[in-house]
C-alpha cells in the first residue's frame, strides 16, 4: 500500500519565493549552504530496481526535480524555473558498498563526506545515494534535496511518494521520465517563441517585467488596503506601527553585527569551517512528552533543554563560563498540504547556560521559546525581511549574515515523521538522521521522530566543536537524567 503523497497538491510555482530566493543568493558563499541532508536507516538494502522505479515515478510527479534554475534579470525578479534539456536520472542516483566492517561510524562518517560534495547549480538540485554493506546487514538511503525545492516538511511529504507502510508493496508501473521531460523542454521552447537565443532574451525581459509589475502592484494594494481600513479603527495603525518597529529590531538582530558589548554565546565554539561531522543520540518521544508535561513544555521544549544541558556539561568539564547559548528553532508557517515548497521562519533565542537544576533549565526555556515565538509572529520573522534584502548586493547580503551565523553556537529544528512502520523498495526505515544546514553556526541540531524514536542529528562544524564525541555524550547523558530528574518531580508533586 503506497503513501498518500500520490494524492497531495505539488508546489509548481513557475519563480522562487523572495525566500527561496534569499537562501539561493547568500549561497554564493559556499559556507553559507542552505541544504539539509537525510541519512534514512533501513533494515536491509533497498531492492535497487524497485527503488529506482518508485523514484522515477516521483520525479515525474515532481518537475522542480527534472527542472534546473534560470537566473532572473538582474535584481528585478527572483530566479526562475526550467526544464534541464541534459536531465540525466543516471546523474543524481548511484549506489555505494561501505567497507568492511560497515559500523554506524564508517556510515555517519560517509553520510558527512556525501555532504560536503556540492550540487550542481546547473542541473537539477538533488541527489540520492542508496548504501549497502552495513554491519548486520542493514542498509541506508542518503538524499540531499535544496532547500530552495523544499524544507524540512515539504521534503517528508516528497518521501511519501517513494515510500510505502507495507514492505511488500508492488512496485509502481514504468513511467517515460525521459518523454515527460522532453515534452516539458519543448513546452518551455514553445512558450518562448521558439527557444533561440534573440527570442529568449526577449522572453526572459518579457516575463520579468510582467513578475516585477505584478509584485509591485500587489504591494501597493495591500498598502492602500490597509491605509483605508485605518478610519474605522484607528488602533490598527497603532498596531502596524508597532508591528514595523518589531519588524526593524528583528532585521537589527538578525542581520546587523553584535554589537553593545554582548558577551553571550559561547567563548569555545568561535572558529568556523566548512568541515563537517555527523554524531547521533537517540530518545524516546513518550520520555520527551512525559517530561514536557511535569511543568506544561512542549516536545520542542524539552528537547531544547536536554541541548542546552549537554551544552553546559560539556562547558563546565573544560572549566569555561558562559551566560548564554546563541540559539535558534524553526516554527513551520504551512497552511497547505503541498509536495515541496518552503513556509518557515528561523527564531533566534538564548537559552541559559549556566548552572542550573534540569527543571529550572527546562522552565526557563519554555517561557523563552514562548516569547520568541510570539515576537516571530507579530514581525514576520526572517521571511518577512526577504524582499527587502534581496535588493541589497550579495557581498553585502552574504557578509552580514556569515557574521550573523557566526555567533549563533548551535541552530535547531525538529521534524514529526509517521506514527507508524515505514518501508522503502523493500526495506524497513529503522530510523532517520538529519543533517540539518550548519551554514556558518557551530553546529544544526535536527531531530526527527519515527514510530516512537526520536534520532536526534548532530551535525557539527569541527573547527567549532573541536571535541564533537564528547558534546554527543554530554547530550545523551543530559536527556537520560532530564527524563530521571522530571519523573522524580513528577512523583514528589502532591496528587488531588
Amino acid at each position: 500500500m503506497s503513501m498518500k503523497g500520490h494524492d497531495r497538491e505539488v508546489e509548481k510555482s513557475e519563480r522562487m519565493s523572495e525566500h527561496e530566493a534569499l537562501m539561493w543568493n547568500i549561497e554564493k558563499d559556499p559556507w553559507l549552504n542552505a541544504s539539509g541532508a537525510s541519512l534514512a536507516l533501513l533494515d536491509q538494502p533497498v531492492d535497487q530496481d524497485r527503488f529506482r522505479l518508485h523514484l522515477r515515478n516521483a520525479v515525474a510527479s515532481l518537475p522542480k526535480l527534472y527542472q534546473r534554475v534560470v537566473p532572473g534579470l538582474g535584481r528585478l525578479s527572483t530566479p526562475a524555473w526550467a526544464p534541464d534539456p541534459e536531465f540525466d536520472f543516471d546523474y543524481h542516483v548511484r549506489n555505494v558498498e561501505l567497507p568492511a566492517p560497515g559500523d554506524e561510524r564508517a556510515l555517519l562518517d560517509l553520510a558527512a563526506t556525501l555532504y560536503m560534495e556540492p550540487l550542481d547549480r546547473t542541473r537539477p538540485l538533488w541527489r540520492f545515494v542508496t548504501i549497502s554493506g552495513l554491519e548486520g546487514g542493514g542498509g541506508a538511503i542518503w538524499s540531499l534535496v535544496h532547500h530552495v525545492i523544499a524544507d524540512g516538511v515539504g521534503q517528508m511529504r516528497m518521501a511519501e511518494l517513494y515510500q510505502s507502510i507495507d514492505r511488500d508493496a508492488p512496485p509502481p508501473a514504468e513511467v517515460d521520465l525521459e518523454g515527460i521531460v522532453a515534452a516539458a523542454v519543448a513546452g518551455a521552447k514553445t512558450k518562448e517563441s521558439g527557444g533561440d537565443l534573440a527570442s529568449g532574451l526577449v522572453g526572459t525581459v518579457r516575463d520579468t517585467t510582467g513578475h516585477l509589475v505584478r509584485r509591485q502592484v500587489g504591494i501597493a494594494r495591500r498598502i492602500a488596503g490597509e491605509v483605508a481600513m485605518w478610519p474605522a479603527d484607528p488602533s490598527r495603525a497603532v498596531e502596524r506601527a508597532e508591528s514595523a518597529a518589531s519588524l526593524a529590531s528583528t532585521a537589527a538582530r538578525q542581520i546587523a553585527p553584535s554589537g553593545g558589548g554582548d558577551e553571550s554565546g559561547s567563548s569555545l565554539w568561535t572558529e568556523r569551517s566548512r568541515h563537517r561531522r555527523l554524531e547521533r543520540v537517540r530518545v524516546e518521544v513518550d520520555d520527551l512528552k512525559a517530561a514536557g508535561r511535569v511543568v506544561g513544555a512542549t516536545l520542542n521544549d524539552v528537547f531544547m533543554a536536554g541541548l542546552a544541558e549537554g551544552a553546559h556539561r560539556y562547558h563546565a568539564e573544560r572549566n569555561v563560563p558562559v551566560q548564554s547559548f546563541n540559539s535558534s528553532f524553526v516554527v513551520s508557517t504551512r497552511e497547505d498540504s503541498k509536495v515541496g515548497g518552503n513556509s518557515f521562519t528561523p527564531v533566534p533565542v538564548k537559552l541559559p547556560a549556566g548552572p542550573m537544576t534540569i527543571t529550572e533549565r527546562l522552565e526557563t526555556i519554555r517561557d523563552l521559546t514562548l516569547e520568541a515565538r510570539d515576537g516571530a509572529s507579530k514581525s514576520g520573522g526572517l521571511g518577512a525581511l526577504s524582499g527587502l534584502v534581496n535588493q541589497l548586493p550579495t557581498t553585502m547580503i552574504t557578509r552580514a549574515a556569515r557574521s550573523a551565523a557566526g555567533r549563533i553556537d548551535f541552530a535547531t529544528s525538529n521534524l514529526r515523521s509517521a506514527p507508524f512502520d515505514l518501508y522503502c523498495a523493500g526495506a524497513k526505515i529503522t530510523g532517520t538522521v538529519c543533517m540539518g544546514p550548519v551554514a556558518g553556526t557551530g553546529a544544526n541540531i535536527t531531530a526527527m521522530s519515527l514510530t516512537g524514536a526520536f534520532d536526534i542529528g548532530i551535525f557539527v562544524d569541527p573547527q567549532a566543536i573541536t571535541e564533537p564525541a564528547a558534546f554527543r555524550d554530554h547530550i545523551e547523558s543530559a536527556f537520560a537524567d532530564l527524563f530521571v530528574e522530571l519523573a522524580a518531580h513528577d512523583e514528589s508533586e502532591p496528587r488531588s
